[in-house]
């Protein structure tokens, strides 16, 4: 399933792009290694592999550096999962987070499903912005942890 790549704007000359080869894969990795609780230690042919299976949207500054990435994994017609979701330290707090989601949200390659789904253990107030809640049975929710070897 291939979508025409998505090319946005900011007002502050921030940006957002779906085209893979605007990613800075290095930054991506090295982030999502070392600074994300869900995936620390992540080796990099594992998130490369991620990526290629994905819709991704990558923020970057007016200057042109990537600072903020997010990942949808989707069918495109009943299930969306969003994950990988981040923003530089030092690009947080200029609402940066929210215009991504909203770009995200609007996206019909990632949005016209039945479900969209995503973990968090920290974001809750900003994901509830956008229709997220908690599952209403959680019982009916299952999961099985793979062997993870950057644990």
């Amino acid at each position: 399933m291939t979508h025409r790549h998505i090319q946005l704007k900011h007002q502050t000359g921030y940006s957002l792009s779906t085209d893979p080869q605007d990613f800075d894969i290095e930054l991506i990795h090295n982030h999502l290694s070392n600074e994300c609780y869900w995936c620390k230690g992540i080796d990099r042919p594992r998130v490369e592999k991620s990526i290629a299976a994905s819709r991704c949207y990558s923020l970057f500054d007016p200057d042109g550096n990537q600072i903020g990435f997010a990942r949808v994994v989707t069918d495109g017609a009943t299930f969306s999962y969003l994950g990988d979701v981040f923003i530089l330290p030092d690009h947080q707090g200029k609402g940066l987070s929210k215009w991504m989601m909203e770009q995200i949200f609007r996206d019909p390659a990632v949005c016209d499903v039945r479900r969209f789904m995503l973990f968090t253990a920290d974001a809750h107030t900003l994901y509830e912005k956008y229709g997220f809640s908690e599952l209403s049975d959680p019982s009916k929710a299952m999961a099985k942890t793979m062997t993870d070897p950057y644990l």
